[in-house]
């Protein structure tokens, strides 16, 4: 295993390497690692990880969890958000409050001052699992920027344009890094491509994406 892959020291991104209303913020999660790792096993405990099915019937590779005042799921009837844990038939777990500080201080820094998450989609990717090229589209409004938050395993951000047609970029994104877009980045295509295996000193063979948004 190379050890490089998890340094902590940050990557030397310039904060729009993805273009105009985007941040990458490296290693701006490793203050508070200890914290929001404890705080998502919590959350975890509460309302488990599962892998929904698409309307069209699929089901997902990554697994799932939300907390927050809504979560987002999707079933056979479409995609939505939810105040109630439909597995469990219950509010979804409060948003701790490590990770809503991390959220909107991330958010400020990127440029978007104000921003309020109610809602924190928690996905859990293993080796070979990949999140292909979506939209976030499901939220009210759009002037609210997306913030996400890699712990674990690297992974490859695929970040495209506003047709699925446009070209992708890819970056590394590591433990630790944050990523943000907004304004006129908003509603980019965006995925994950398939997780390269390893093991993380902290968090072993898996990569947690914890992503922020103003869903209500």
């Amino acid at each position: 295993m190379n050890a490089s892959l998890f340094e902590t020291e940050p990557a030397p991104y310039p904060k729009d390497i993805l273009g105009s209303g985007t941040a990458v913020l490296s290693g701006y999660a490793l203050d508070t690692e200890d914290e929001l790792i404890s705080s998502l096993k919590c959350v975890v405990e509460r309302s488990p990880f599962r892998n929904m099915v698409t309307p069209g019937g699929f089901r997902m590779s990554v697994a799932m969890s939300n907390c927050g005042a809504l979560g987002w799921i999707t079933d056979r009837t479409g995609y939505r958000y939810d105040a109630i844990d439909p597995e469990i038939n219950r509010p979804w777990p409060a948003m701790p409050a490590a990770f809503q500080k991390l959220a909107t201080s991330a958010a400020e820094e990127a440029g978007f001052p104000g921003f309020v998450p109610d809602a924190c989609l928690i996905n859990r990717y293993e080796p070979g699992v990949r999140l292909s090229l979506h939209q976030d589209k499901d939220e009210r409004d759009f002037t609210q920027p997306i913030v996400s938050v890699s712990l674990g395993l690297p992974a490859i951000f695929l970040f495209g344009g506003l047709e699925r047609r446009d070209n992708t970029q890819r970056i590394q994104i590591v433990h630790g890094d944050v990523l943000v877009w907004g304004g006129p980045a908003r509603l980019r295509y965006h995925g994950i491509a398939p997780l390269r295996d390893g093991v993380h000193p902290q968090l072993g063979r898996v990569r947690y994406n914890l992503t922020f948004r103003n869903a209500g």
